[in-house]
C-alpha cells in the first residue's frame, strides 16, 4: 500500500511516498486532486522510501501527472532509487517527467519555470517594442579575440536583441559578445549573441556600419535585467 505524507514549502506541495506504487495507488491520484483543489498545483514527489512500482504503478502515476499538468500545475519527482530506473526507463516516463537528484534543485526548479514563463509572457506583449538609446558598448567576436570593435554604440535595445551602429567587420551569423552596464546596476553584463541583420550601405546609409543581434543563451538573471531596463526605460520616456 502507498503511504503520502504531504508537507508545505512555500508556495509547493512535497509528497513523501513510502510503500508500492501499483494498481490500488489511486490515493496519489486523489492527492494530487486535492492540492489541485486547495490551490497548489506544483508538486514534488519524493520516491526515497517507495520499495516497487509496476507497470500499473506508472500507469497512475501518469494519470496523477496528467492531472495536475490539465490544471495548469507541474509535478516533479526526486530520489528515485537506484532499483526503479529501470522501469522508468524501459516504460519511457523518464523521458515526459521531470526528474532531480535533491529536493533542493528540484524546488528551484519551480522558481526558475515561473521566471521563464513571466518572461516569455513579456516578451509577447513587447516584442515588437524596442528602445531607443544611446549606450556605449564593448562588442568582440565571441571565437575570434582579435576581433574587436571597443567604441560602439546600442542605438536601441529590444528583450531579444539590438541595433549596434559603429562596427561593420562582422557578417550574418556571426557569434558576438556584448560587454555592457545597466544603470543604475554598476556589474558589468557579458551577453552573447548572433547576427542577424547586416544593412546595406547603398540603400541603409544611416545604419551603416552597423549589425542587428539575437541575444543566445541569455541566464534568467541577465534576462531579467534587461527586460528592467528597458520598462524603466520606456517608462521614463513615456512621462516626459
Amino acid at each position: 500500500m502507498l503511504e503520502i505524507k504531504m508537507r508545505q514549502a512555500g508556495n509547493y506541495v512535497i509528497m513523501d511516498l513510502c510503500g508500492r506504487i501499483d494498481v490500488d495507488s489511486a490515493n496519489l491520484v486523489e492527492a494530487a486532486g486535492q492540492c489541485i483543489r486547495e490551490g497548489y498545483p506544483d508538486i514534488l514527489c519524493n520516491l526515497e522510501d517507495v520499495q516497487a512500482i509496476d507497470y500499473m504503478g506508472i500507469s497512475v502515476v501518469v494519470i496523477a501527472y496528467k492531472e495536475v499538468v490539465n490544471h495548469s500545475g507541474r509535478m516533479k519527482f526526486v530520489n528515485i532509487p537506484a532499483h526503479l530506473r529501470d522501469i522508468f526507463s524501459v516504460s519511457g516516463i523518464d523521458r515526459v517527467i521531470e526528474i532531480y537528484a535533491t529536493i533542493d534543485s528540484a524546488l528551484n526548479s519551480f522558481k526558475e519555470d515561473r521566471v521563464i514563463e513571466d518572461i516569455k509572457k513579456m516578451h509577447l506583449r513587447r516584442r515588437f517594442k524596442r528602445l531607443p538609446i544611446e549606450l556605449k558598448i564593448e562588442l568582440k567576436s565571441k571565437k575570434d579575440n582579435l576581433s574587436e570593435c571597443l567604441k560602439v554604440e546600442i542605438l536601441n535595445l529590444s528583450a531579444v536583441g539590438a541595433f549596434i551602429f559603429g562596427c561593420g567587420q562582422f557578417k550574418l551569423g556571426d557569434e558576438v559578445i556584448l560587454r555592457m552596464k545597466l544603470a543604475p546596476n554598476p556589474e558589468l553584463m557579458e551577453l552573447e549573441a548572433r547576427v542577424v541583420w547586416v544593412p546595406d550601405k547603398a540603400v541603409q546609409r544611416h545604419e551603416y556600419p552597423g549589425i542587428g543581434v539575437e541575444f543566445s543563451n541569455l541566464s534568467v538573471q541577465n534576462q531579467q535585467r534587461v527586460i528592467e531596463f528597458i520598462e524603466r526605460n520606456i517608462s521614463s520616456i513615456l512621462s516626459d
